[in-house]
């Protein structure tokens, strides 16, 4: 526990909580009028009666998690059953559709998408038991009316939506209860037929992690932190799930005492770039400064940003914070400025996720000082996690933990963790024979929060929790064949060829095979093929494979496909094997064979062998992002990673994104805007969900031309030289069209 320093809470704490409590009164009228009740209405409390009388029954029931008026919205569909437990179907994010990051938009793609599964599945709109939404703007909408007046008359600029950019409370005010009049017409349903109830923001992302962990049938205590920007209660929560229910143990009760709004406020006005996109990259970033806690010029004085106060609290240090008065227009007090020099302001910031203009890219400039900060922060950000956690582990003696909250994206830190928390800590401290296990789900951030609100009601209403999660691939529909040759023959600029069918085992290792030949001659590959991932990795469905062996693709992948700083890493896809030879995969993270590296969100230090056999993948730090394939999640990924084995010697790819300036793509057409505008990738291998498999490449200029030449020479080179495995008379009828 550190020592008291500075200014710690609101001036007018009793000022803020009575508009708050106002507030609400006033705003719950509202909402009811609108069709939207808060979950400890009359409402919602008879909709979890009646849920609890249909599993008793022996009937399935599906809910609807609906994200609105808040970034990252869209819509889930989850069903639930007495037999089977909790099970998600799809998780269809907005921003997929749009092409715009984080949308925030009324998710009106994702609500089509979803009734096109609905008709495919048999099942009506009518038949949707409850639709939850990922808030409980009952207590935001009042929560952003408390900020305001906690801090009066110096807070006001808080008003401005320029100073909260990614969340304006009055658009939420007057959006929310239109959105269940418009989600019923959209659904052609009767007036008031599918009333939206609001479900506490923390509680979803503690129980959609919880219930789809490896922990979801333990029967000891399971602790779950719920650390992000904020939620409509507080911004950090934390839980305990035992026999399937949760409970909370603390919430803070408190918007800026935040780790994610620190988090994001340093690396947006220190990196450069926009909040949402900037947190990733500053996590990366920090590897290339000095992650020494004793000679890092900044840490000693960032540290006393916080104030570590007794049973894991933190709280925020506002005689050197500004923003929990001028939001992102002036976050910084005059010590933080005196520190760090002034903020980078909003008009002079990139925003990468913004659609690229790929011949006109600048970066900021990568120096010691920069780097420097970017490494503090992470090691305070990592202080004040360890903090929290070890006062939850010495007060249940559990050794068990969810991580959830869009901070839990902090792969580095989610590392960290496991390490310090080893079986040496538990017998020194506890006296205990065991140590720390922690699973991260591929969603914790606010694009899972429309499916964990959905995972709250059914845990609510009786539901046990169903099977462990083991992929990711829940976002829109498969592609069809059709539409997939309507984008590329609509598209002059590209060609392509027809690769065969990969729902023939004999096929899907050829196809395989000849990505792996192409990647392992320096070839760059999209992979476009089944539902999209959900949440911020591409884990294979929607990927950009390269050779993990030639350590110049690193800034081929970052300056020629996409458009980036050279201190972004490249991350590892691998099979189980190749991932323990290649990396010290940690035994807290070994639960249902190593679950927790399925979704790239807990990295692994690299063992010596790595260095030399596959070292684009090897961060600065000496770490990776690790991702296991399975053959049962994936098989023509895991087709591919073992055909790497036998042209390379490693069963590892290059995995990064299939987008440039972009969010992951859904749709064909999106996956060829990309391939256009990635000038070093090669080639784009579009699966179709009857199989059909086509290669597409640019074709429009010299250069693409060439690479098109290339591409066909190794096709010819490749079909004239058969490994074992795939054999001539196996091999597809590669025509071009």
């Amino acid at each position: 526990m550190s020592a008291v320093y500075g200014k710690y809470g609101p001036t007018w704490p009793r000022l803020g909580r009575f508009a708050e409590s106002v507030a609400q009164g006033v705003l719950t009228g509202w909402l009811r009028l609108g069709g939207v009740h808060p979950e400890r209405s009359q409402f919602a409390r008879g909709r979890v009666a009646a849920m609890r009388d249909k599993l008793a029954a022996g009937e399935t029931v599906y809910l609807a998690g609906l994200g609105v008026s808040t970034h990252n919205t869209g819509i889930s569909l989850v069903e639930a059953s007495a037999r089977d437990g909790i099970r998600l179907i799809s998780n269809d994010e907005e921003e997929r559709f749009t092409g715009d990051k984080h949308c925030a938009d009324y998710p009106a793609y994702s609500i089509e998408c979803f009734q096109q599964r609905l008709t495919e599945l048999g099942i009506q709109p009518s038949d949707i038991h409850a639709c939850l939404t990922s808030w409980d703007f009952d207590k935001l909408i009042p929560l952003g009316v408390r900020l305001v007046l906690e801090h009066l008359p110096r807070s006001l600029p808080l008003l401005s939506p320029s100073c909260t950019p990614k969340n304006n409370f009055v658009r939420h005010f007057l959006e929310v209860p239109r959105s269940a009049r418009k989600l019923e017409q959209q659904l052609k349903l009767s007036r008031g037929a599918l009333p939206l109830i609001g479900m506490s923001h923390h509680m979803n992302h503690a129980a959609f992690s919880y219930a789809l962990s490896p922990f979801n049938r333990s029967q000891k205590p399971v602790l779950i932190t719920v650390l992000d920007g904020f939620g409509d209660t507080g911004a950090i929560s934390l839980f305990m799930a035992e026999n399937g229910q949760l409970r909370c143990l603390r919430d803070n009760a408190s918007f800026f005492d935040s780790l994610g709004i620190f988090y994001a406020m340093i690396s947006s006005t220190q990196g450069g770039w926009t909040s949402l996109s900037s947190e990733g990259r500053y996590m990366g970033a920090a590897a290339w400064g000095d992650g020494d806690r004793l000679t890092n010029p900044y840490y000693r004085e960032l540290r006393q940003i916080f104030y570590f106060g007794p049973e894991g609290q933190l709280y925020i240090n506002r005689a050197m914070v500004n923003w929990h008065m001028s939001g992102e227009r002036k976050p910084y007090g005059k010590q933080l400025r005196e520190m760090l020099g002034d903020p980078i302001p909003p008009e002079k910031m990139w925003n990468p996720d913004a659609v690229l203009s790929v011949d006109n890219v600048e970066h900021s400039p990568v120096t010691r000082d920069r780097v420097d900060l970017a490494a503090a922060t992470q090691l305070v950000f990592e202080d004040a996690l360890f903090h929290i956690v070890e006062h939850l582990i010495r007060s249940t003696q559990a050794d068990q933990l969810v991580l959830t909250g869009g901070t839990a994206l902090n792969c580095i830190a989610n590392m960290r963790l496991v390490e310090r928390f080893d079986e040496k800590w538990y017998q020194r401290n506890l006296g205990l024979n065991t140590r720390l296990h922690i699973w991260v789900p591929p969603t914790p951030g606010d694009a899972g929060a429309a499916a964990g609100a959905a995972f709250n009601f059914a845990l609510q209403s009786g539901a046990r929790p169903g099977h462990v999660m083991q992929h990711a691939f829940y976002c829109g529909r498969s592609p069809k064949k059709s539409e997939i040759e309507q984008a590329l023959k609509s598209d002059s600029e590209i060609g392509f060829l027809r690769m065969g069918c990969a729902r023939s085992d004999e096929q899907l290792e050829a196809i395989a095979d000849f990505a792996a030949f192409v990647v392992a001659r320096d070839g760059v590959i999209g992979f476009f093929q089944g539902s999209a991932e959900t949440g911020p990795r591409a884990l294979g469905h929607r990927s950009i494979v390269a050779n993990p062996c030639n350590p110049n693709t690193l800034e081929n992948i970052n300056s020629r496909v996409k458009f980036r700083e050279r201190i972004r890493p490249l991350a590892p896809m691998a099979t189980l094997e190749a991932a323990q030879h290649f990396f010290e995969l940690s035994p807290g993270s070994a639960d249902d064979n190593f679950n927790a590296y399925n979704y790239m969100v807990l990295t692994a230090q690299a063992r010596p062998a790595a260095y030399a056999a596959i070292p684009a993948v090897i961060h600065h730090d000496g770490t990776a992002r690790v991702q296991i394939v399975r053959r049962e999640q994936d098989p023509f990924t895991y087709a591919y990673l073992k055909a790497m084995g036998r042209h390379l010697g490693v069963e590892v790819s290059v995995n990064t994104s299939l987008n440039v300036g972009s969010p992951i793509v859904q749709t064909p057409e999106q996956a060829l805007v990309a391939l256009k505008k990635a000038k070093a990738l090669t080639a784009l291998l579009m699966i179709a969900d009857d199989g059909e498999t086509f290669l597409a490449w640019h074709q429009v200029d010299q250069a693409s031309k060439d690479a098109g030449r290339q591409l066909l020479m190794w096709q010819k080179e490749w079909n004239n030289n058969p490994t074992p495995t795939t054999k001539r008379s196996q091999r597809p009828e590669l025509a071009a069209v």
